[in-house]
């Protein structure tokens, strides 16, 4: 069975979805507009926290894919699924794409992946998720531009990249690296990848009604923000 809303109406769901996570029951949820982007409906409509308190819950895997090969393969996941419920959280507007071409491996199965290596040595780690995967290879392109080597990791859900061997989440986490973050949502949580040190591009409060490209650009969430926020470590 699944279930189906508006990502900011998790609110209401929690009572049963937290209750499957106990039962381990084999549900999916579908969770559309999943951030800012949602718009002109404003911050009523406009999830921030949300993220942060589902990936907190036990027992429920919550994925975050940044396009179509990653929802498909989180899809495909959360249908194999035999112990628990998963959470699918989906976009409202459009967002490039970050692959085009499914690859032999699941990769979104490891929970999080280098999607873009650096060239040459790398000095900056750019970790993301859902549509702002696409911000974090715009600020990739920025970054190389200048010589600074970039990679970006893409990040589906928390839950399976906790469950790697650690040899495998310390090659994806590259501690020697600036490491960056950038989720239109709330920072809690993200110190798991960027540490002490590391620097978030989000939310710092809730949103507001206006156009989502509009939204973006008020609250900092933009590929030159993201290269200014690693620069500014290195």
């Amino acid at each position: 069975p699944y279930a189906g809303t508006f990502m900011v109406f998790s609110d209401y769901s929690r009572p049963a979805i937290r209750l499957g996570a106990i039962m381990g029951a084999r549900v999916i949820h579908v969770m559309t507009h999943d951030s800012i982007g949602v718009g002109e409906d404003g911050p009523t409509h406009q999830p921030i926290e949300h993220l942060a308190s589902l990936r907190a819950m036990p027992g429920l895997n919550v994925f975050r894919p940044a396009d179509l090969v990653e929802t498909a393969e989180c899809w495909k996941l959360a249908v194999a699924r035999k112990d628990g419920p998963s959470l699918m959280a989906l976009s409202l507007q459009k967002t490039p794409a970050a692959r085009t071409v499914a690859s032999s491996e699941n990769l979104s199965a490891k929970g999080a992946y280098e999607l873009a290596a650096a060239d040459g040595a790398a000095k900056v780690t750019i970790f993301s998720s859902g549509t702002e995967v696409g911000v974090a290879m715009a600020a990739r392109e920025l970054l190389q531009a200048e010589g600074i080597a970039t990679r970006v990791v893409s990040t589906p859900c928390w839950e399976l990249f906790a469950a790697q061997p650690a040899a495998y989440r310390e090659s994806v986490l590259a501690r020697n690296t600036v490491r960056v973050a950038v989720e239109a949502a709330a920072s809690f949580g993200w110190e798991r990848f960027i540490g002490e040190d590391g620097v978030f591009v989000g939310m710092q409060g809730f949103g507001a009604s206006a156009p989502a490209d509009r939204l973006y650009k008020e609250f900092g969430i933009t590929a030159e923000a993201v290269a200014a926020a690693a620069k500014s470590k290195l």
